[in-house]
């Protein structure tokens, strides 16, 4: 931890870090479902949780666990570190560009199963 002249105690910056982080996580595997679901007719049969909703249930599910699993495990690891930004920063923007990408039809069906 450091302080600041006023002798006040500044919190380290690990948790907010891995909230950024895991938001790209999420993001990222949400993408890969995306895709994956496109190119495989057994990952689309997977992610059909619920008949009513289709793959798009298993999905967000599995996105939105992926998040916090990783928020939980990175807030826990990171809880008392104070971190560079810049490779969060960077780690967060490749994984939330590349969970965008996996999102847009145009990019997907390039790997649809025919």
């Amino acid at each position: 931890m450091s302080t600041t002249a006023d002798n006040e105690t500044l919190k380290p910056n690990g948790p907010a870090a891995a909230v950024l982080v895991a938001s790209g996580i999420g993001t990222f595997v949400l993408g890969l479902l995306a895709t994956l679901n496109e190119a495989s007719t057994d990952v689309n049969e997977f992610l059909a949780f619920t008949d009513d909703v289709g793959p798009l249930s298993g999905k967000t599910i599995l996105a939105a666990a992926a998040f916090f699993l990783s928020w939980a495990s990175l807030g826990y690891l990171w809880r008392a570190r104070d971190l560079a930004w810049r490779p969060v920063l960077i780690a967060t923007i490749v994984l939330l560009a590349l969970g965008f990408l996996g999102t847009f039809p145009t990019f997907f069906e390039a790997f649809a199963d025919e």
